[in-house]
């Protein structure tokens, strides 16, 4: 058993136990729906923010992989110019578009960083408690191990963001806006290019501007989407992902030679962000996933990380059945 003392300030107990994870009913990498047995562990409350990532910085002088000139060896056909320090930046398009091409409203921005959210000019002044952004999985891991503790698998991470309500369309019941009132930071109005802002953010917001879910997590859902340190690839029944073979065969899969990524392995990300919305994108789900090459950080992407008992053995801890 657990101690009842959280291992670092700021986080929170989720007990063990099994939930109903994935949906039959949205998008199709989500199914199928199957049950999970988890042990408990111990998860950060909120989104790591700009305020705590500075400090690892301050203490360690780590480099982000956006702030970074990428080796042209990976990238032997890229152009120059698309090897310096950047990141993916979202830019709102100024009138409609269709929503075909994601290329109208994502832009490689040079100098976009954690520290500069919408490129030079911008910075993170006054925004040290919103979640960091601009980091790849490579810095989200090296952030969690400084501070002594890991990244949380797609099962561990579903199973805090449901907070105990798991059989809901979402974390806080059936509806979007309860009462016609946000409860997340989504987006609001004509995608992409007007966000009407009637959840009071147009970008991140500060973590906890919003209800807590049933655990007392804050922004599981919408803000920043979350790195898991799963690879991507079908849910599957079974200890698939858990020993290294596994998670070996597991990374190859998740390779997706087609995409924008490349080569590039991609990892589960999970919860949605501020820029989910009922026409685009309905990952404002618990249930919700989305693969991410490791090799990207974005303006909307961010991590929290958790803490495992001592002794307890990861490989022993998922229980994953076919419903």
């Amino acid at each position: 058993m657990a101690s009842k003392r959280p291992p670092a300030s700021g986080m929170v107990w989720i007990p063990g136990g099994s939930f109903w994870m994935g949906s039959d009913q949205h998008y199709p990498e989500e199914a199928p729906a199957h049950g999970v047995e988890l042990a408990g562990f111990w998860i950060d409350r909120a989104p790591v923010t700009n305020a705590q990532f500075l400090k690892f910085v301050k203490a360690t002088s780590y480099r982000t992989l956006a702030e970074s000139f990428a080796d042209s060896a990976l990238y032997p056909d890229a152009d120059p110019a698309q090897l310096q320090p950047a990141s993916i930046v979202f830019l709102p398009p100024a009138e409609p578009v269709g929503q075909a091409n994601h290329y109208s409203w994502w832009q490689y921005v040079p100098g976009a960083s954690w520290r500069h959210p919408e490129g030079p000019g911008s910075s993170i002044k006054g925004r040290g408690q919103h979640p960091v952004v601009h980091v790849a999985h490579a810095d989200a891991a090296a952030y969690a191990s400084w501070i002594g503790k890991q990244l949380p698998t797609e099962e561990e991470w579903e199973r805090a963001a449901w907070g105990g309500r798991e059989g809901c369309e979402f974390a806080w019941g059936d509806e979007l806006h309860p009462g016609g009132v946000p409860v997340a930071n989504t987006f609001q109005g004509d995608f992409p290019h007007h966000n009407s802002c009637l959840d009071g953010w147009e970008l991140t917001s500060p973590v906890g501007a919003f209800p807590a879910n049933g655990y007392g997590l804050v922004d599981m859902i919408g803000n920043v989407w979350e790195w898991t340190d799963s690879w991507y690839g079908p849910h599957q029944p079974g200890p698939a992902g858990c020993c290294a073979e596994a998670q070996s065969a597991r990374k190859q899969a998740s390779i997706d030679p087609g995409s924008q990524h490349g080569a590039a392995p991609r990892k589960v990300v999970k919860g949605g962000s501020f820029l989910c919305s009922p026409s685009y994108c309905r990952r404002y789900r618990p249930a919700a996933r989305m693969a991410q090459g490791i090799d990207t950080s974005t303006s909307h992407m961010g991590f929290r990380c958790i803490v495992r008992p001592p002794g307890l053995d990861i490989t022993q801890s998922l229980d994953i059945t076919q419903s």
